[in-house]
């Protein structure tokens, strides 16, 4: 039988780092906490590698003296409440009294402070948990805190550290919110020595968020100023072009505190409902202030996620401010959706067509046949359309084209007597057919022949682009950039050429032949929101591939107003030469038919 024992300080801690110390970037926001709590005017963080070597914060806040500094290295020790009810009139980022043992437990942490009426400072070292000494030093009032060789006690947290790039950037990221969180604050972020921001004191939110991400996103943002019995909620929201592709610019705060709250998010998204097309997402920096004592933000040892004692009421204030905030810009009209129809332009091809002599771009390759030679039958009550035949094995002397058998325009036989009745609310194509009336999704439908098409171009490596006359410019947070470096190659390969221009910036310098120059930096946005989401690893080159052509076949479509006969029914032989012709490449259904027996049922003959 085991014996029970009770564990070690030393242990306990480690095993308590497991849950408040995940990464570097854990470090950084629990040490800039304990700097902004001790009324700090000024912050510098550093860090090198990843903040694996080393990370430095240092402040000129209150200080402390050296019994307070030795007390602080024992666990549940804070000076930010004493009784549980204290819980409901928290006003400060920490009060766990977890963090500072968790991190001297697993590192090499050195801890230099100094009060304001104080002589001198006080040195505490400890290595792996263990004391090493305490003595006095000499220091500015404020606190210097420098923790090196994170995890080397416990190895097997450090096995599971990303790469250098990765961790800087949620390092980078982490900064950036508590900036943005306190604009009264001046912060300095440092790497290997390297200034990578310093930001003064600001005395607007637009002037940190100009600072921190851009001037170019600050020129988009609206501001948004509302109060409702007990909430307050102000902070910047983007107009209803503005938008991205996933959640991660979307930026809640509450009571000052960086938070992951579904109430705020999906109160945001619901507020935008008709202003943004569908899996398009806005950009949001909000502040909401409330009594302490309304919300729970005792949930989790990281303190990211909360609970609000009224999530109904929170919701629909937040729903009615960011409303008022989008009318008072004049009625913001949305955004088209993907579906909408456009007005035809002479350079608007259909899929599958060559691009006009006169344009710069060479010619789109026609979609790849099917490799069996009996189709599956689209529909039970005709026969299916004929499929054109494989391509052969050897591949052509241009690899962006591949020859396909084509199709006849205007040739209703070829289609098992098809007749193109019209365009039913832009979207969608009526055709009488034998045994019935068959509607077709247009964008679906497309989307199915440029996705087969993409792949099949993606395989061989022959992805047609043009250069810009003008470059882009792109400019992205800390964390996009990260992940955008480490596969420029990939894009590369696949006719997206894009340029480092600076820390954080780039330029879209040449864009595949199907994507319009205008949409480039939407384009580009959303592939970095595949890689956010772990959908986009270059390392497995197929599903990475897949990935890219379900979202460039999205954006690659483009549809008309108006549908000749003959263009009609080449569309619908093309997509019944695609392999999966019934549904989209995010299995969204390309066709369905009512047949004679149905209408006949339905209208009681």
């Amino acid at each position: 039988m085991p014996t029970i024992r009770i564990l070690t300080d030393r242990v306990a801690n480690q095993i308590a780092a497991g849950e408040v110390i995940e990464r570097p970037a854990a470090v950084v926001k629990e040490l800039v906490e304990n700097s902004l709590d001790a009324g700090a005017t000024r912050i510098e963080v550093e860090f090198s590698h990843g903040g694996r070597s080393l990370i430095r914060v240092e402040d000129n806040g209150c200080g402390m003296s050296k019994d307070d500094a030795l007390m602080s290295l024992e666990r549940h020790a804070t000076s930010k409440l004493v009784e549980t009810a204290d819980l409901d009139q928290l006003d400060t980022f920490g009060f766990r009294g977890e963090a500072v043992p968790s991190i001297a437990s697993v590192s090499r942490f050195e801890l230099r402070t100094r009060r304001e009426d104080a002589a001198g400072g006080t040195e505490i070292l400890v290595n792996g948990g263990k004391l090493v000494h305490v003595r006095e030093c000499g220091l500015a009032p404020g606190t210097r805190i420098t923790v090196a060789h994170l995890f080397n006690s416990v190895p097997a947290r450090r096995k599971f550290l990303k790469s250098d790039a990765t961790e800087s950037a949620h390092i980078i990221q982490t900064v950036r919110l508590y900036a943005l969180a306190c604009p009264q604050t001046a912060f300095t972020l440092i790497e290997d020595g390297r200034v990578l921001f310093q930001s003064p004191s600001c005395t607007t939110l637009e002037e940190r968020v100009a600072e921190i991400f851009g001037r170019q996103l600050a020129a988009d943002l609206l501001p948004v100023e509302a109060s409702e019995a007990g909430l307050r909620l102000t902070g910047l929201i983007g107009r209803p072009g503005v938008n991205r592709s996933t959640r991660h610019e979307m930026i809640m705060f509450v009571n000052r505190r960086p938070v992951d709250s579904r109430t705020l998010t999906y109160a945001v998204i619901e507020s935008y409902a008709t202003s943004l097309a569908k899996g398009r997402y806005p950009v949001a920096m909000l502040f909401l202030d409330m009594e302490p004592a309304a919300v729970d933000v005792n949930v989790h040892p990281a303190k990211r996620e909360v609970r609000f004692r009224s999530e109904g009421a929170v919701r629909g204030f937040v729903i009615r401010a960011v409303l008022q905030a989008l009318r008072e810009l004049g009625g913001p009209a949305a955004d088209p959706a993907p579906d909408a129809p456009r007005s035809p332009t002479p350079s608007e091809p259909m899929p599958g067509d060559p691009v006009p002599p006169a344009a710069a771009a060479p010619a789109m390759p026609a979609p790849v046949a099917a490799a069996p030679t009996v189709m599956a039958q689209p529909f039970r009550s005709y026969a299916p359309l004929p499929v054109a035949p494989a391509r052969p094995a050897a591949l052509p002397a241009n690899p962006g084209v591949t020859p396909v058998t084509p199709v006849k325009r205007g040739d209703p036989a070829a289609l098992m007597n098809w007749r193109f009745l019209g365009i039913a609310h832009g979207d969608y194509a009526l055709f009488e057919a034998p045994g019935g009336v068959v509607v077709l999704d247009r964008r679906a439908a497309d989307e199915r022949v440029w996705y087969e098409r993409l792949q099949a171009q993606f395989a061989i490596g022959g992805v047609a682009s043009q250069r810009l006359l003008f470059a882009v410019p792109v400019e992205l947070d800390a964390i996009a950039s990260a992940l955008l470096l480490d596969r420029l190659p990939f894009l590369h390969r696949h006719g997206l050429e894009v340029g480092e221009f600076g820390r954080n910036f780039f330029r879209i310098e040449a864009v595949p032949v199907w994507l319009e120059p205008a949409e480039a930096e939407d384009f580009l946005r959303d592939v970095i929101g595949l890689m956010r989401e772990g959908r986009f690893d270059e390392k497995r080159a197929d599903l990475a591939r897949d990935e890219l052509a379900r979202l460039a076949a999205r954006k690659a479509v483009r549809l008309s107003a108006s549908l000749r006969e003959e263009e009609a029914l080449e569309r619908v032989a093309r997509l019944f030469a695609c392999q999966h012709p019934h549904t989209s490449p995010t299995g969204r259904p390309t066709h369905f038919e009512l047949s004679r027996g149905e209408l006949s049922r339905r209208f009681q003959r």
